[in-house]
């Protein structure tokens, strides 16, 4: 038998980031614990500020009876001279049974004591109460409160409970709160608690007291309002998804108001103004023909028919940051771009200060130059986009906006007769800083931006905090994916071995083998093949990025094109012959040794393969894989391992040298098809 059910939990006001951090587990969460009570069913959840409800359509009035099996002891041993031991006592107790009840079943070959138990199922109405409880205690937030005497603590504090099936009131109690026929609608609407006679008269209720339960209205009723306001204003909202979900989640009856600010502010920079309204105030930023404009969109919550006063109160709010972010930027511009007092701001214990990180930087920026000679720049160019890089973080607004870094002294640069060249390499300095982020738009950029990089992964390593599992507080991991992107995007040589072992010895000494380790997991995750392709490349030896991804990408188009796997097992068994042999020295092959036409055709066609130029890996995975025809022939007709021991070798070295070549480009044997 099913009915409805419906819960809410009544909180007050739920902070917006924490709530978006665990939505992904709540319903997981809930599912566990009805799969655990053998209740499980569909279900929907839902959320605002002030409540977070679950609704099942259906819900199992009781549980399933169910059957539950014990294994006892071997008989053997259960049993002496036909008399029970402790064993057998022990296992009777256990089930909650006299010995009489226990019988014998087969287990592993063996005859063992052994007990079945019916076990009847529950009401579902006598578990809903220890159920939510759990719910609610495995919800993770972050922070947590307590309040009035409770000891138990929660995000915030549990005001009021509603659970029904169909039109009855269940018992539960959380917190001290017990469950009531009620429910509270927006504020503005009616301040005290809502009598509710059932499930379908809650949410009525809801509608007609000014709450939209469901998020994805609430969304959908947001945008709608931005696209009217850009119609009839000729204007373009620009929509943050995070800041988008932020205010789904903050409000119960969004409303998307348009407001304006002093024309004067505009002479900052866009980002500053942008950050201002999005992190303090959630505010959406307008644009006009792609251009910053001084007017802003608010999402208000409020309930009523005149929205003039909320939008002078959000603009009279709006007007004082703004105000503060001028006065740090006339500031920091007259005091120009300095990197005096970061020598006395610590970078990381065992690693200096700021000041000293911009040293090593220096030296890293330096070395890369000589390795990769730009054309775009010139070292006293690079020397002062690296010197100037970090001058920003002594700035009064980037002390107020961490998030401006690089942004700022970029502006900062500009505005001081820097080059634009410099500039734009302070503010790509960070760049790569996310999976879809854009990259450095220079060659100079580039060296700026793996310097911060090399050095945060050299000095890290030096000090041993090395990432563990999934911990990585100093985005080590995302790092290694800038470079990979960096070097690849600029077509940079980078060799994980030789370039870092170059760099690391202004650091203290380090197994240089873990970072090599550490880069190489990282490009196992890069490249999105069948692993077994990426360790055939590394298997070969290679350690350049560049050759890597390129020898990568070959031989994934070869294993996925017709005809390859007859071909790897022709290969496989020359990998085979070939195991036992040092590839690493010269293998001569001598014709007049050959005593086979089937010796002479591989000889010819590998030498013709050979002496040809290939403009890509693949052309020359392709010709190589091409000898599958004489190879078969060969090991038809040719005894390899022949009794006379320089035939033998012979035959052997021709078939090293076709492997070697192909072990320029990967270890093909390692590959699972």
């Amino acid at each position: 038998m099913f009915k409805s059910l419906l819960i809410e939990i009544g909180v007050e006001e739920l902070p917006a980031v924490p709530l978006l951090k665990e939505l992904k587990n709540i319903e997981k969460k809930y599912a566990d614990i009805l799969e655990k009570n053998s209740l499980l069913g569909e279900f929907e959840f839902y959320y605002t500020p002030r409540r977070l409800v679950i609704w099942h359509r259906e819900f199992k009035m009781h549980q399933d009876d169910s059957m539950e099996e014990f294994f006892g002891a071997p008989i053997a041993i259960a049993y002496k001279n036909g008399e029970p031991t402790p064993a057998v006592i022990g296992f009777a107790k256990k089930c909650g049974v006299n010995i009489e009840d226990i019988a014998e079943a087969q287990k592993d070959g063996k005859a063992v004591l052994y007990y079945k138990k019916h076990i009847a199922g529950k009401p579902s109405s006598e578990l809903l109460s220890p159920m939510l409880g759990m719910w609610i205690k495995s919800l993770d937030f972050g922070k947590s409160m307590r309040w009035g005497s409770s000891e138990e603590s929660f995000i915030r504090p549990i005001r009021w409970i509603n659970v029904l099936l169909d039109d009855a009131l269940v018992d539960v109690e959380l917190f001290g709160v017990r469950s009531a026929k009620q429910t509270f609608v927006h504020r503005i609407s009616n301040f005290d608690a809502v009598e509710i006679e059932g499930a379908k008269h809650y949410f009525t209720t809801l509608k007609n007291g000014g709450v939209t339960l469901f998020q994805d209205t609430r969304r959908e009723n947001i945008l709608t309002h931005f696209a009217l306001l850009e119609s009839v204003n000729s204007i373009k909202i620009e929509i943050d998804a995070d800041l988008l979900d932020e205010v789904v989640a903050i409000t119960e009856h969004p409303t998307a108001l348009l407001g304006s600010f002093d024309a004067a502010f505009l002479k900052l920079p866009p980002e500053v103004i942008i950050t201002s309204m999005k992190e303090h105030q959630r505010y959406f930023p307008v644009f006009e023909k792609g251009k910053l404009v001084n007017k802003f969109v608010v999402v208000s919550n409020a309930l009523t028919e005149d929205f003039s006063k909320v939008i002078e109160g959000n603009e009279r709010v709006l007007r004082p940051r703004l105000a503060d972010a001028l006065f740090f930027y006339e500031n920091d511009l007259k005091k120009g771009l300095s990197t005096e007092g970061l020598e006395k701001v610590t970078f990381m214990k065992g690693l200096g200060s700021v000041a000293q990180k911009i040293q090593r930087e220096l030296q890293i920026a330096n070395t890369l130059f000589d390795i990769y000679q730009p054309q775009d720049t010139d070292k006293e160019t690079l020397n002062r986009a690296v010197s100037l890089a970090k001058a920003d973080l002594m700035s009064e607004m980037v002390y107020e906006f961490t998030e401006l870094q690089g942004i700022m002294g970029c502006y900062y640069a500009k505005a001081l007769g820097e080059s634009d060249a410099v500039a734009e390499a302070i503010k790509e300095q960070y760049l790569p800083d996310g999976e879809e982020s854009a990259l450095p738009s220079s060659a100079m950029s580039a060296i700026v931006a793996m310097s911060l990089k090399l050095d945060t992964l050299l000095g890290l390593f030096s000090i041993n905090q090395i990432p563990t599992g999934s911990r990585d507080p100093f985005a080590l991991r995302r790092a290694v994916n800038g470079l990979i992107r960096i070097t690849k995007e600029h077509n940079l040589e980078f060799d994980i071995v030789k370039t870092l072992t170059l760099l690391a010895k202004d650091y203290d000494a380090f197994e240089m083998s873990k970072l090599e380790a550490f880069f190489l997991e990282r490009v196992k995750q890069y490249f999105k093949v069948n692993p077994s392709i990426i360790e055939a490349v590394l298997a070969s030896g290679e350690r350049e990025l560049l050759k890597m991804g390129k020898k990568i990408e070959a031989l994934s188009i070869m294993v996925q094109s017709e005809g390859f796997s007859e071909a790897f097992s022709t290969f496989k068994r020359v990998a085979n012959i070939t195991k036992d042999i040092d590839l690493s020295k010269e293998m001569p092959i001598d014709a007049k040794l050959f005593e086979h036409k089937a010796e002479e055709n591989l000889f010819v066609r590998y030498n013709e393969v050979s002496a040809c130029g290939y403009e890509s890996y693949e052309e020359e995975l392709d010709a190589l894989l091409g000898l599958k025809p004489e190879l078969d022939i060969f090991f038809e007709e040719v005894m390899v391992n022949a009794e006379d021991e320089a035939i033998r070798n012979n035959r052997k070295s021709l078939v090293a040298s076709i492997y070697k070549s192909i072990l320029k480009i990967a270890d093909i044997k390692e590959i699972s098809i």
